[in-house]
């Protein structure tokens, strides 16, 4: 582990947690400031903050994070902001899986490092979308990576709120260049897909993985940018749609559609299986779980 490795990764997982910071603030202020006046008479709205921790198999230290979730609010029916620092020792089946996308060296030295955020919002109008967005840093002692992005989930689509959020990522994305959204696009309409479904998840977004152009402060300037596009790119379709009024046809469509996300994050979401295949904390990489979700 070079010292230059270790100073960026200690500003990778720096930002991950003022980028935590900043959406939980966000996300309680919302809450908090709904469009019919301020909870006076209750307490505030706040997320549920607790530790988690890597188990690993000789009892080490192997990092954790905090999952911070928020639940049964008038704006969010369940929302969660997950941050990890993570570390150790991969084992076989996960080696496998690496040396299978091409990362080498992991039958040599099976040490890996890795942090970021994860958020998964579920609301409580079926007009206000869902929402998911995600970034991390991945080291090995061959190889280092970024990847992440952010996807929209209306179970009711609005075809101008889906172009609020595409023109908030391409915005973000192209003073890095003309190309990357339109990649990034590309990459997300294809990792969201049911193939059992034979249909999108939601009406997509962004998407990386593995990106490694060789220069990591381009890089990790890049994976900011996905972070600080998420905001002003989800707010104002909740600050519209949350007070829109909506019928028990309109909660059926939503719970329907929370089945949909349900079987995708359970069958192929490569986060969630890396997070139980290495030891995380089980709730915390769950927590992207719907809290009520129907099949028909």
């Amino acid at each position: 582990m070079t010292k230059d490795f270790t100073e960026r990764k200690n500003r990778a997982a720096a930002w991950f947690r003022e980028l935590r910071d900043g959406i939980v603030e966000a996300f309680e202020t919302l809450e908090n400031n709904h469009a019919d006046g301020p909870l006076s008479e209750l307490a505030p709205a706040r997320f549920e903050v607790s530790e988690t921790r890597r188990a690993s198999d000789d009892g080490s230290d192997a990092g954790g994070g905090l999952m911070s979730v928020m639940r049964r609010g008038r704006v969010f029916e369940k929302v969660g902001v997950n941050v990890s620092e993570v570390f150790g020792n991969l084992g076989d089946a996960a080696q496998r899986a690496m040396a299978a996308r091409g990362v080498p060296g992991m039958e040599d030295d099976p040490r890996f490092w890795a942090s970021g955020i994860s958020l998964v919002a579920h609301m409580q109008n079926p007009h206000v979308p869902a929402v998911h967005m995600n970034t991390r840093m991945f080291w090995t002692p061959h190889a280092w990576w970024f990847g992440g992005g952010s996807d929209l989930n209306p179970c009711i689509e609005y075809k101008e709120d889906t172009a609020h959020f595409h023109a908030q990522q391409k915005a973000h994305l192209d003073p890095h260049g003309a190309s990357h959204y339109p990649r990034l696009k590309a990459w997300a309409d294809e990792y969201f897909y049911i193939p059992h479904r034979h249909r999108a998840r939601g009406v997509g977004g962004i998407f990386m993985d593995d990106m490694n152009s060789g220069d990591w402060e381009a890089d990790f300037a890049l994976t900011q940018d996905i972070g600080r596009a998420f905001l002003p790119a989800f707010v104002p379709l909740v600050e519209k749609r949350r007070m829109q009024g909506w019928t028990e046809a309109d909660r059926d469509t939503q719970l329907v559609h929370r089945g949909l996300y349900a079987e995708y994050n359970l069958v192929y979401d490569r986060g969630t299986k890396f997070g139980l295949a290495t030891g995380h904390d089980a709730n915390a990489v769950l927590m992207s779980l719907p809290p009520l979700a129907k099949w028909i």
